[in-house]
């Protein structure tokens, strides 16, 4: 069933453009309608009182969740940013903080059109506004079965991390801001998860329910394989490259792309500002899968390395879960953590995965970079 949502944002007794349904300050989300801002949220509008129906009103979502009653699936999202008389500035997520738009800044007079598509999950789209001067003039929604779906599997350095965590952020949770709307990112990695755990818990299954031959599986999995309770571990050169093995096969019986994705460095230098590598042999134990399944391999762990020396001890702080007390509400006393990213962080590993992807010339997937 395909569908298509067009909304238009402002007061209720402004204009609205033929096809479109007017959404304005007091839309509060209900089942009935299945749409609408989600309750708490603080919302404003204006009409500018000129011309051209979609440009002259809008609402202005400070902080705010516009939600969308949406079967399982992918959608395209088309949305339209600006006013007549101001600069605006404006940021989106979508679901659980994956970054759509970091920054999207117009001038007076300006407008920005943008798109990208989605993974939806459990039957509702959220789009999160934040930003000093946000806008939404006008929003459409469409199903979007041609896009191609980037799975993850991982941990904690992957996952989307919860909104009462923040900054706490996952390299997947930051990948979409890279990715046009040919593709669409579904984050399925957990916190605490091993290549063993994932798939004992039955966390894979739902993914091999949808994938097919239009989609990627992103693997990685290595910062619990290490950890010694029965549940999570695994040994380097057999069990750990047996589960990552299954993962492989699966994806290609589906006709999917699997790409591993080698763990992502720890911020623990030695006395020379040189990173110490904390997965050994994990890292060297997927590179030999990968040559032996030829299959895929993005060398975040190389990547990261490289990045994180770069910076040095001090400036890697800024990416990484380091907080003053005070600084971020959800931390009063502050974070010293040398494994999990900060959104700074987070989009910084996002983009050397990009950039692995450009390197390589991995195709069709190359194609879906912004």
């Amino acid at each position: 069933m395909s569908i298509h949502f067009r909304f238009d944002f402002g007061p209720e007794q402004s204009a609205v453009k033929e096809g479109y349904t007017k959404v304005s300050q007091g839309a509060f989300y209900n089942e009935k309608n299945g749409f609408g801002f989600l309750s708490g949220a603080e919302v404003y509008e204006r009409d500018r009182g000129r011309p051209e129906v979609l440009r002259r009103d809008f609402c202005i979502p400070v902080g705010a969740v516009f939600a969308v009653d949406l079967p399982i699936g992918n959608y395209t999202i088309h949305t339209l940013m600006g006013d007549l008389i101001t600069a605006t500035s404006t940021g989106l997520k979508a679901g659980q903080g994956r970054l759509l738009l970091s920054e999207c800044r117009t001038a007076a007079g300006e407008f920005v059109s943008n798109s990208f598509s989605v993974h939806v999950e459990d039957g509702q789209l959220r789009l999160a506004f934040s930003g000093l001067a946000p806008r939404i003039n006008a929003l459409e929604v469409v199903s979007a079965p041609q896009a191609s779906t980037l799975y993850m599997v991982g941990d904690s350095t992957v996952t989307d991390q919860p909104q009462d965590g923040y900054p706490y952020t996952g390299w997947g949770q930051m990948l979409p801001l890279f990715i046009k709307a040919d593709a669409a990112v579904a984050n399925y990695a957990v916190s605490g998860r091993s290549s063993k755990s994932f798939l004992n818990e039955g966390r894979f299954a739902p993914i091999l329910d949808k994938i097919n031959a239009n989609d990627y599986l992103f693997i990685q999995f290595g910062h619990n394989d290490q950890k010694l309770d029965e549940e999570r571990a695994t040994s380097p050169f057999t069990t750990y490259k047996e589960h990552l093995a299954i993962y492989i096969h699966e994806a290609r019986t589906r006709g999917a792309v699997p790409i591993l994705v080698t763990p992502v460095q720890r911020r623990f230098f030695d006395s020379d500002s040189k990173i110490i590598d904390t997965h050994g042999d994990y890292t060297t134990a997927m590179k030999q899968l990968a040559e032996e399944e030829d299959v895929l391999l993005i060398d975040l762990a190389e990547e990261s390395k490289q990045l994180f020396e770069s910076l040095g001890p001090e400036e890697t702080k800024s990416l990484f879960m380091w907080a003053w007390p005070g600084e971020f509400p959800n931390f009063p006393k502050g974070a010293e953590d040398n494994t999990h990213f900060q959104e700074k962080g987070g989009i910084a590993i996002a983009e050397l995965v990009a950039a692995c992807i450009l390197k390589q010339q991995i195709q069709p997937l190359q194609r879906y970079l912004r």
